[in-house]
Order: C-alpha cells, then sequence, then structure tokens
C-alpha cells in the first residue's frame, strides 16, 4: 500500500473497499495505511488516541474486523493472544521476534516453495501463512 496521508485518499480507499468512511474509521486507517506496517491492536488504539478525539477499545476491534473482513488489512497471528494488522495485503512471509515482539516481513525472495500441497478434494488454496521465529542473539 502506497504513502495515503490526506482525508481525502483515506476516504478513497475505505470507498473502494466498500466501507463507509466516519470519522473513527478514517483515524483507524491513517494509522494503519500511511505507510506499511503491523500494528497490534493496542498500538492502534494509542496511535489513534494520540488525537484528541476519543475512541473506544471496542471501536478499535470492530473496526480492524471490519477492515480485516472487506481485505482492507489482513490479520497475522503469531500465538493465540498476539495478533497483528498488517498494511500490506500482498502475498508475503513473516519473521517475528519472541524477544521484541516485532513482526517483519520477509524479503519476497527469501524465501520459495518448490510445491504447493494439493488440497483435499472439493476444496482450494486460499493462501499460505508463515511465520518465522526468531530471538535476539545472545
Amino acid at each position: 500500500m502506497g504513502k495515503l496521508k490526506s482525508v481525502n485518499d483515506i476516504c478513497d480507499l475505505l470507498m473502494k473497499h466498500d466501507i463507509g468512511p466516519t470519522q473513527q474509521r478514517i483515524r483507524i486507517a491513517q494509522v494503519l495505511c500511511s505507510e506499511p506496517c503491523h500494528l497490534s491492536a493496542e498500538q492502534v488504539l494509542a496511535g489513534v488516541n494520540q488525537e484528541v478525539t476519543y475512541v473506544s477499545k471496542a471501536t478499535i476491534y470492530n473496526t480492524l474486523n471490519l477492515f480485516v473482513g472487506k481485505g482492507l488489512i489482513q490479520e497475522v497471528i503469531v500465538d493465540p493472544h498476539k495478533v497483528f494488522y498488517d498494511s500490506t495485503t500482498t502475498p508475503h512471509f513473516h519473521f517475528y521476534n519472541e524477544d521484541s515482539g516485532e513482526l517483519l516481513d520477509i524479503n519476497e525472495h527469501s524465501l520459495a516453495f518448490q510445491a504447493q500441497p494439493k488440497p483435499p478434494k472439493g476444496t482450494e488454496l486460499a493462501s499460505i501463512d508463515v511465520v518465522v521465529r526468531i530471538r535476539n542473539s545472545s
């Protein structure tokens, strides 16, 4: 996703994904989509509430779920208690640093599959998610 700074750009992006632009949705999209990022819901909440307006945690979660459902962002689950929201929706893979809690993109040329698994009869492959877990060196 390219850099989106203006409210008009954000509104256009939301409408392109069939999302009605409200003040809260615009602000949340500005935090998530102004540049490529991987943010937790708590980080989105903090970023949104740096402004004068207050947005509740419930609104953040509801909006993030809407954005994921409409394909504006993708959800990256690194463990049952840690979810990131990724503004890059094209297929790509991630490093998750267990020490720092940071999620990073893997260079697209660094990881390749020689073959994809054949899905069971009556199904088709939707996506392949890869999270490579790393730790800081001692």
